[in-house]
C-alpha cells in the first residue's frame, strides 16, 4: 500500500486507467487528492474525516484506495438505494477499470429477504385478514419469486411494491426468527448473504444495518468487524441520528398488539384448551390500545415528565406493565409446547423489559425518555443523551482504518461539532471545495420584507415573495419545507396562486407517489414544481434544465419542543456552554447545506437558491451560515434574479 501514491496519481490522471475505462469521466485534482488522504489513512489504520463538495467524485475517491488496499473493507451508505448503486454500478465499474479480482457482496437487514418459514404459514394461512386481492396477488408472486431467486432479496421483485403491507408476513424479524431450529435453515436466505459477506473481501451495507449489529450483535456483521481492516461511511452526515436511534432502545404499542395476534395464532394450535392465556392476550391488547387515548396529539414527541402530566397516562402504562407481567408469565408455562410459543415468550419479556427500563431510566441522567404518536400507536422511546461515549468504544476495540465522508459535515471547515458529537477525538479532519464555478452557476437571493418565520401570517408572505420567482424561473423549482405542515399549507396556497394568476406548472407534492417517481415524473414534466419536506433536502439529484430553483421555507432549526433536543440543550447549559452556537446553529448550517445541495449538481447546471427567511440577513449569526454555503453571488435585489433565470 505505501507505493500506491504515486500509482493513484496515475489511475486519476486524464489518461490514466479511469478515463480509458469510463465514459464522461474528467480528472479532478480534489477528487485525487482525497483518495490520497483515504489511502494513508487506510495505511495507517487512522480514523479520517473527509467532506467533499459537489462534483467532488468522492465515490471514486474512497473506491479506488479501498479496492486496491487488500484488505477487507466495510462500506456502510445512508441508504438501501445507494447501496444498491454502489453493489450493482460503481463498484463493478471501477473494479473492472483496474483489474483487481476483488470480491464484494451485498447485505441488507433480514427485513430485506424472504424467510421461508414465515411465507410458508402465511401461504397456508386463512387469507380471509388480507385487506384485498391484491395482497393475495402479491404473495403469490412472492411465493414464485423464492422459488426462482438465488438471493431473495425484495428489492429484485419490482412487481411488489416495496411498502406493501404484505411482506410483513414473509420475512422475519429478530423476534420471530427460529434461527438454526427452522426448518428451512439450510435454505435461509438471510444466511446465505451473511456467508457471501464473510468470504468477501468488499461488503456493502448501510447505516441502519451497522448499527443495528452493533448493538444488538443480529445481522452477521459481527463475525465481519474482526477480520475487518477497514471501514468507510458515506453519507457519514446521518450517522449521529442513526447511532442515536440504535444505541438507545424503543418499544411501540403496535409492536405489543402485532405479539399478542402471533401468540394467539400459535396458542390456537397448540395450546387451545389452556383458557388463561386467551384472557391475558385479551387484557395485554386492551391495556396496548388503553393508553392511546391518554395522549390527545398525533404525529407528536413529548419528554417522559410532559407525557406524565397528562391524566391517566402514567396509570395506563403501570396497567400496561401489570399486563405485560402476566402474559409473560403464563407464556413460561406454554412455551414447552412449540418452538414458535417459545419464541413468543422470549419477545414477550424484551418487550416488557424495554417498558420497564423507559420509567425506570428516565431517572437517570444519561437517557432521554420520550414518547413519539403516530395516528394508531405510541411509542415508548430512550435515546443517550450523547452517543459519544458509546461510538467511540467501538472506534478504540481494534486497529483499523476509519473513513466518514459526505458533503456536508463542516461549519466553515471546522469539524469540532461533528466530532464532538461522534466521538471522534483522535480523528484527522480534510476538507475539499466542489470544483462547480459556482460564482457564476449560481445566485443566493434572501428576498426583502418578509417577516419573522413566527408571525402567524409568515407562510402566505412566502407565497407572495416565491410567486413572482417560480414564474421567472417557469416553474423548474423544488419548494423544501422544514415540516410537513409547512409542506401542506405551503402546496394548498400555491395551489390557489397558480388557479387564480392562471399559471399552467405542474405542481407535485410529496407523498401523493413514491419518491423515485416523483422525481422522474419532475424531469420528464420540465417545467413542474415539487413541494416536499425531509425526503427532498438529500439523496436527490436532478441535472440540468429541469431544477433551475432551489426555495427553502426558513432555516431548518430543530424544533426547540423536541425532547431529545431541549435534553441535550439544557446538558450544554449546565455545563457553562452556549448551546445555540455549539449544537444548534451548526446542526442546522448542516443540514441547510444539504437542502442548497440540491440544486448545482454537474458543471453546467444553473440556477438561484432562494432562502425565504429574514433570519439570515437581520440576525448576527446569519454570516456565519450563509458564509458555510458553496460561494455563490448573493443578492436581495428580484430584478436580478429575473434577468439570472431568464439566461438559465
Amino acid at each position: 500500500m505505501s507505493d500506491l501514491m504515486p500509482e493513484l496519481s496515475t489511475i486519476f490522471s486524464s489518461n490514466g486507467l479511469l478515463a480509458r475505462n469510463i465514459p464522461d469521466y474528467r480528472s479532478r485534482t480534489q477528487q485525487l487528492e482525497m483518495a490520497q488522504a483515504i489511502a494513508h489513512a487506510i495505511e495507517n489504520q487512522e480514523i479520517l474525516v473527509a467532506e467533499a463538495g459537489t462534483g467532488t467524485g468522492k465515490t471514486f475517491a474512497y473506491l479506488v484506495p479501498a479496492l486496491l488496499s487488500g484488505g477487507k473493507v466495510i462500506l456502510s451508505t445512508g441508504t438501501k438505494t445507494l447501496q444498491d448503486q454502489l453493489f450493482q454500478r460503481d463498484i463493478p465499474t471501477i473494479r473492472a477499470a483496474l483489474k483487481v479480482p476483488v470480491t464484494v457482496a451485498l447485505l441488507k437487514g433480514r427485513a430485506n429477504y424472504i424467510c421461508h418459514y414465515h411465507l410458508e404459514r402465511t401461504l397456508n394461512s386463512d387469507h380471509a385478514h388480507f385487506a384485498n386481492r391484491t395482497e393475495v396477488k402479491h404473495l403469490n408472486l412472492i411465493k414464485r419469486y423464492a422459488n426462482t431467486s438465488s438471493h431473495g432479496d425484495k428489492s429484485g421483485l419490482d412487481k411488489v411494491p416495496e411498502q406493501a403491507a404484505i411482506w410483513q408476513h414473509v420475512t422475519s424479524t429478530r423476534e420471530n426468527c427460529l434461527g438454526s431450529d427452522c426448518p428451512h435453515y439450510r435454505q435461509c436466505f438471510v444466511m446465505e448473504a451473511r456467508k457471501h459477506a464473510l468470504l468477501a473481501d468488499m461488503i456493502v451495507v448501510n447505516h441502519h444495518l451497522f448499527f443495528a449489529d452493533v448493538m444488538l450483535r443480529d445481522e452477521g456483521l459481527s463475525e465481519l468487524l474482526p477480520a475487518c481492516n477497514t471501514v468507510i461511511f458515506d453519507e457519514a452526515h446521518q450517522l449521529p441520528e442513526v447511532a442515536s436511534l440504535f444505541f438507545g432502545e424503543s418499544i411501540s404499542t403496535g409492536q405489543i398488539v402485532t405479539l399478542v395476534r402471533d401468540i394467539h395464532t400459535e396458542a390456537l394450535l397448540v395450546a387451545r384448551e389452556f383458557t388463561p392465556l386467551f384472557d391475558a392476550l385479551a387484557a395485554a391488547e386492551k391495556a396496548a390500545l388503553d393508553i392511546l387515548p391518554t395522549i390527545t396529539e398525533k404525529h407528536a414527541r413529548l419528554s417522559f415528565a410532559t407525557a406524565a402530566q397528562r391524566p391517566g397516562f402514567s396509570e395506563a402504562r403501570q396497567v400496561l406493565q401489570e399486563k405485560l407481567v402476566q402474559l409473560a408469565d403464563l407464556l413460561e408455562t406454554q412455551a414447552v409446547r412449540s418452538q414458535e410459543l417459545q419464541n413468543c415468550w422470549l419477545r414477550a419479556q424484551a418487550i416488557l423489559n424495554k417498558i420497564r427500563q423507559w420509567h425506570e431510566q428516565s431517572e437517570s441522567g444519561k437517557i432521554i425518555s420520550w414518547i413519539e404518536t403516530y395516528s394508531q400507536s405510541l411509542q415508548f422511546n430512550t435515546t443517550p443523551l450523547s452517543i459519544a461515549e458509546t461510538f467511540s468504544r467501538q472506534l478504540n476495540t481494534t486497529a483499523r482504518a476509519w473513513i466518514f465522508t459526505s458533503a456536508t459535515l463542516s461549519v466553515k471547515k471546522d469539524f469540532s461539532h461533528y466530532n464532538r458529537m461522534m466521538g471522534l477525538a483522535e480523528a484527522k479532519t480534510a476538507s475539499w471545495d466542489s470544483p462547480f464555478d459556482f460564482p457564476n452557476q449560481a445566485l443566493l437571493y434572501v428576498p426583502t420584507q418578509l417577516p419573522d418565520p413566527n408571525t402567524p401570517n409568515y407562510t402566505e408572505s412566502i407565497i407572495q415573495a416565491v410567486l413572482p420567482v417560480i414564474k421567472a424561473s417557469r416553474g423548474r423549482a423544488f419548494i423544501l419545507c422544514t415540516s410537513l405542515r409547512n409542506m401542506q399549507q405551503i402546496h394548498e396556497l400555491l395551489q390557489d396562486a397558480f388557479e387564480q394568476e392562471q399559471l399552467e406548472y405542474p405542481l407535485l407534492l410529496q407523498g401523493e407517489e413514491t419518491r423515485s417517481a416523483l422525481l422522474n415524473q419532475f424531469r420528464k414534466l420540465g417545467n413542474a414544481v415539487l413541494v416536499g419536506s425531509q425526503s427532498f433536502w438529500e439523496g436527490v439529484d436532478v441535472r440540468g434544465r429541469a431544477l433551475s430553483l432551489v426555495i427553502i421555507d426558513r432555516l431548518p432549526f430543530a424544533s426547540p419542543d423536541d425532547p431529545v433536543l431541549s435534553a441535550r440543550i439544557e446538558k450544554y447549559t449546565q455545563e457553562g456552554r452556549n448551546a445555540f452556537m455549539e449544537y444548534q446553529l451548526p446542526h442546522t448550517i448542516i443540514n441547510l447545506k444539504q437542502g442548497a445541495g440540491r440544486l448545482i449538481r454537474d458543471e453546467y447546471d444553473r440556477g438561484v437558491l432562494m432562502i425565504c427567511d429574514p433570519r439570515l440577513i437581520s440576525k448576527p449569526y446569519g454570516k456565519r451560515i450563509w458564509q458555510s454555503l458553496p460561494p455563490m453571488k448573493r443578492t436581495r435585489d428580484l430584478d436580478e434574479v429575473t434577468h439570472f433565470l431568464a439566461a438559465v
